[in-house]
């Protein structure tokens, strides 16, 4: 079964849940308390161009992503550490020293943490944090207006370059190696903007997560996609890479027009949302439904559709 497959299955056997957004929500007095976990497979989720204390703080920043997207402020982190026996002290001193780098980075505690054996590295991390207004999947309107953080491309291009074992351009890499959360950018928009999801699987997966779950039609325009430069000049399909391209943790919102005045910080527009179902792509003249192209668990370790 697809990593999809396997979280629907989950969630329809559960009968008193706050599942299905980048972290779950319970109130708590007059906000909201968000938790939410993400692991690291070293297997999976490591390329040899990371080091261990990359890894460490990669951990804290896809938790720290996750609690962003909702539009809350992260407040502690916590992990379970799966080691092999032989793991020498080198690797797990770095990634301790990555943990702690993510932390004072992002401002959040280090607050629990469990250790046990396993066949490969797996630190299976989680993040709590306060909001109060969330920024739910569901909650995209028409007339919203798509948005979407930062530039678009470099981790899958320095994962495909890795994969042939071409050098990778320090400007590609630096991306893939020490990815930011935009917690910052999250708390902003908690005021503003209707929805939200962080890009941890590839632009297109999420715009479909959005679309579904709120119900709505989304459409892009593909000359407003932020495609990196260097992307541009090393792969031969640069928009599709963009769409594809997992583990950005740049955030995707919808928001009404009238609100866009008041974000401080830079962004693109990338379309809109309308009534109707699905996402399209506006190519020249052309409207073509997007396909589902990015990461999934369990789909043969590769890249859906690419």
């Amino acid at each position: 079964m697809r990593e999809s497959e396997i979280i629907r299955m989950f969630i329809e056997e559960f009968d008193n849940h706050a599942l299905g957004d980048d972290a779950g929500f319970v109130r708590f007095n007059d906000s909201w308390l968000l938790v939410t976990s993400d692991m690291l497979v070293w297997r999976t989720d490591v390329p040899d161009f990371m080091t261990p204390e990359e890894a460490g703080k990669k951990v804290v920043t896809m938790n720290v992503s996750d609690i962003a997207a909702m539009g809350g402020l992260p407040l502690a982190f916590f992990f379970s550490l799966g080691v092999p026996e032989n793991t020498d002290e080198k690797t797990l001193r770095g990634i301790a020293k990555g943990i702690n780098k993510g932390a004072k980075e992002y401002g959040v505690k280090i607050v629990s943490g469990d250790t046990n054996e396993a066949r490969e590295i797996i630190i299976d991390g989680g993040a709590i944090g306060r909001g109060s207004r969330l920024l739910l999947r569901s909650n995209a309107k028409p007339g919203d207006l798509v948005c979407v953080t930062g530039e678009l491309g470099r981790p899958l291009t320095a994962l495909l370059l890795w994969l042939k074992g071409e050098e990778i351009p320090p400007k590609i890499l630096e991306k893939a190696k020490n990815p930011k959360a935009r917690e910052r950018e999250g708390i902003e928009l908690s005021n503003y903007a209707n929805s939200a999801i962080d890009i941890s699987d590839g632009l297109s997966k999420e715009l479909w997560e959005i679309a579904r779950s709120s119900n709505v039609r989304i459409v892009i325009d593909e000359d407003k996609i932020p495609v990196n430069e260097e992307v541009r000049e090393i792969v031969k399909d640069p928009i599709k890479i963009a769409l594809a391209s997992g583990e950005e943790f740049e955030l995707v919102f919808t928001i009404p027009k009238e609100n866009l005045g008041n974000i401080s910080f830079d962004f693109t527009i990338i379309g809109r949302v309308e009534e109707g179902e699905g996402v399209y792509i506006k190519r020249e003249d052309k409207m073509e439904r997007l396909p589902i192209l990015g990461w999934e668990h369990l789909k043969g370790g590769d890249y859906v559709n690419l």
